[in-house]
């Protein structure tokens, strides 16, 4: 007996398709396999390295934040785990003016360090761009002063700041021009500082603008030329803006580190004459190290912390609605 036709056959002729085989997974479900398997290899891939890095920055994180609300110091290791006012080292920061004269320090150091860093960095790119033995030569000799430890640096300046045994005061003096010690001199030690920060870190914003004029296109700035627009308006009009966003970058990146120049006020002032170069972080160093109240000092150590993200997201926002005007 002949098998009946069914209501859903095709035209004559044409074979009825066949559905999937028991097991046997359509396209659809097999790219979905496969990516969840993708996945699931990924995360596990992952996951020791998430590990570690939870360890080494979330659990600290959280330690600091957990001490600075307790008054722990080691005269009294039996106030670690007394929460009875969380917000007391708080609340005693507003009404310690040697911690607010060290935040007007530091806005002062990070402020004028970080433009001097872009301006020379981009000044010293800007001249050094081309391609050359001579220019290539020159890169890798203003590179020298980011690769040398801190504790190098600050030591080479302490050299440069000390009259008896300095080069440049000898020189100075033999010039006629006698001069006293800027580290000691409470009118110019932080700015002593601020020149050391400078060389050592300017050629972070030189490499990082090098990099990015490599990728300005040509076409626009050959263009402009053509127009009869000079140097400088082809750089603050074609130029600049490419380069807006790999300097808010390093901007970030300079202002993040400019909390943590402890070396240098270690090494070359130990925040003095007097507090003139007392920075925060140095004046929770002291707090903690020097008096053993680890609880304040954790205290200050987080307000840092709030202000650097509060100072991070204002720029990245700054740069990213100039970057989208720019691109309007």
């Amino acid at each position: 007996m002949p098998p009946t036709a069914s209501l859903d056959a095709g035209p004559a002729g044409a074979l009825p398709l066949a559905s999937p085989a028991q097991g046997q997974r359509t396209p659809a479900a097999a790219v979905h396999h496969w990516q969840r398997e993708s996945a699931r290899a990924y995360g596990l891939g992952l996951a020791p390295a998430l590990v570690v890095l939870a360890a080494i920055t979330l659990l600290p994180l959280i330690t600091l934040v957990v001490v600075s609300l307790t008054p722990l110091s080691l005269t009294d290791p039996a106030a670690t785990f007394h929460f009875d006012q969380p917000a007391g080292n708080y609340a005693q920061l507003l009404q310690d003016q040697r911690f607010l004269d060290s935040l007007w320090v530091q806005a002062k150091l990070s402020s004028v360090g970080v433009l001097l860093q872009l301006l020379v960095g981009l000044g010293l790119a800007l001249l050094l761009h081309g391609e050359s033995r001579l220019l290539a030569g020159l890169r890798t000799f203003f590179l020298i002063p980011m690769v040398l430890p801190p504790i190098v640096v600050a030591l080479v300046w302490k050299i440069i700041y000390t009259p008896d045994i300095s080069p440049l005061h000898a020189l100075l003096e033999q010039w006629g021009w006698p001069l006293r010690s800027l580290i000691a001199n409470p009118d110019t030690a932080l700015w002593a500082i601020v020149a050391a920060d400078v060389w050592q870190w300017f050629p972070f914003t030189m490499l990082m603008v090098l990099a990015q004029l490599q990728m300005v296109p040509r076409d626009p700035v050959d263009a402009a030329r053509i127009d009869g627009a000079n140097r400088w308006q082809v750089f603050v009009y074609i130029v600049l803006p490419y380069l807006q966003r790999t300097l808010v970058v390093c901007a970030l990146f300079r202002l993040i580190d400019s909390f943590k120049a402890f070396p240098l006020l270690y090494v070359l002032t130990n925040g003095g004459p007097g507090t003139v170069t007392e920075v925060t972080n140095f004046y929770g160093f002291i707090q903690a190290f020097n008096f053993s109240y680890w609880g304040y000092g954790s205290a200050i150590a987080v307000v840092m912390l709030a202000i650097i993200f509060v100072l991070s997201a204002l720029i990245s926002r700054l740069g990213k609605n100039r970057g989208d005007a720019h691109a309007r």
